[in-house]
């Protein structure tokens, strides 16, 4: 073991409740995760306003502190967890923490998703280390296997039920016939949903998750305005029924794909097949399917929040720069995306996939052929078409649901081809259109491409 002068202190900024378990997890578990690494370790200060929750856990009191600038001038202290969240005193917490020399960990996902490339930067040019396994998928060691497991493929696309809020109320819709706002609900009396879901359902958080990962993935800068953003709180409980009878299964998905020269970035709910690992990721549980040129097709899965397994990323995060080897993955790789070319993000109108219609219409002969004719004008062909029975106790009791599946297209072309098909007398209301994600091939090319 080191000497005690070569002792690393650990200082964590916010004791919520994954700062909380990890200043546990550190307290507790020393003697274990000390035998792991060469270099000695120890937490020497909590930073709060309040320690409350930290009491409730019998965490050392001689660690608390409310003064952050005595942690910055402590010569003994060389890296800062951040978990404090937000954008702004976070962001402040990092920028002085870089600047005062001391490596940093965090899980703050919205700040790296705005911010991620200037404070990368600033900690390259302060000569220290900025570790964010904790701000994707909780404790799943997603980002450590894109810069270091996977680093000897190029990505050729990533699939991601990154937010465990979304993924619960898609359960309970598919497998419990609940709707919606019966689904909210329960989520936020189990605690697995905010009081203010919005930025979950809205798929805002995925967003942030996916910005932070492709970049990682393509080795690029990724703009989060780039990524095309559609949540699950306008989602019917027929679509999600409707898909299951065609055999299909509802997910909110984070995809980026290379595609045509460009990157496709989109979180939007999409139907998988009952086929793909994927659509069996139940509950608040989170997966990433991630498919690389030599590889294949390898995905990762498990808890992706809560404070025992984020704060199992932070340590995992604390004992990498500790023993070196976050040091050596910052310094010695290029896919960082403070150092890496901007990425060209494919608009919106450009990607390419099949997709699911439903067309509420009235039961007159014709129908079909009228919306078939549309979908030939704009080059759009029907894999499948089914139509259901009218539902007495449906909105539109007198409308019949048609059910259409098309082959690959254009997402441009379906959405103008349904604005027209909206536009016929027979159709009782706005029409639904979702993406059918397939299966991605494996081992597609066989030339490394940059």
């Amino acid at each position: 073991m080191a000497e005690s002068q070569n002792m690393q202190g650990i200082a964590i900024v916010g004791c919520g409740i994954v700062g909380s378990s990890v200043a546990k997890i550190l307290s507790r578990d020393h003697s274990m995760l000390q035998a792991r690494v060469t270099t000695s370790f120890s937490l020497v200060k909590i930073v709060d306003i309040n320690f409350d929750r930290a009491k409730s856990l019998g965490l050392d009191e001689t660690l608390f502190e409310k003064n952050l600038e005595s942690v910055l001038k402590n010569p003994s202290i060389h890296c800062v967890v951040e978990l404090v969240g937000g954008t702004t005193f976070a962001k402040e917490v990092i920028e002085r923490s870089l600047n005062a020399g001391k490596h940093v960990v965090t899980a703050n996902k919205a700040l790296l998703a705005h911010h991620g490339n200037e404070l990368l930067a600033l900690a390259r040019k302060n000569n220290v280390v900025l570790a964010f396994e904790a701000s994707c998928a909780g404790g799943i060691p997603v980002i450590r296997a894109l810069y270091d497991g996977l680093l000897a493929n190029r990505i050729d696309a990533l699939f991601g039920i990154v937010n465990g809020t979304c993924n619960y109320i898609l359960t309970q819709m598919t497998l419990h016939g609940k709707t919606y706002e019966t689904a909210l609900s329960e989520a936020q009396k189990k605690g697995f949903a905010e009081a203010d879901p919005t930025l979950d359902v809205s798929g805002g958080d995925s967003a942030h998750k996916l910005a932070i990962l492709a970049a990682l993935a393509f080795g690029q800068k990724i703009n989060l305005d780039a990524v095309d953003v559609t949540g699950i709180d306008q989602l019917e409980l027929c679509d999600v029924m409707y898909g299951m009878d065609l055999g299909y299964v509802m997910k909110l998905l984070a995809i980026s794909i290379r595609q045509d020269g460009g990157i496709t970035l989109a979180v939007k709910p999409s139907f998988i097949s009952r086929e793909h690992p994927l659509a069996w990721v139940s509950g608040p549980f989170n997966a990433v399917s991630i498919y690389g040129h030599a590889t294949g097709h390898t995905m990762y899965y498990g808890r992706g929040a809560g404070g025992d397994p984020t704060a199992s990323a932070v340590i995992s995060d604390i004992l990498s720069v500790v023993n070196g080897s976050a040091r050596a993955s910052f310094f010695g790789c290029t896919i960082w995306p403070d150092i890496a070319d901007a990425s060209r993000a494919m608009p919106v109108s450009e990607p390419v996939s099949r997709f699911y219609i439903r067309v509420m219409a009235s039961d007159e002969p014709g129908v079909l052929a009228g919306i078939a004719s549309i979908l030939a004008k704009y080059g759009i062909s029907i894999s499948s078409v089914l139509q259901k029975e009218k539902d007495p106790d449906a909105d539109m009791p007198e409308a019949v649901p048609v059910l259409i599946t098309t082959y690959p297209a254009r997402q441009n072309s379906v959405l103008e081809a349904i604005r027209e098909v909206d536009e016929l007398a027979v159709v009782q209301s706005k029409s639904v259109c979702i993406n059918i994600i397939d299966e991605h091939p494996e081992w597609k090319h066989h030339k490394t491409q940059s």
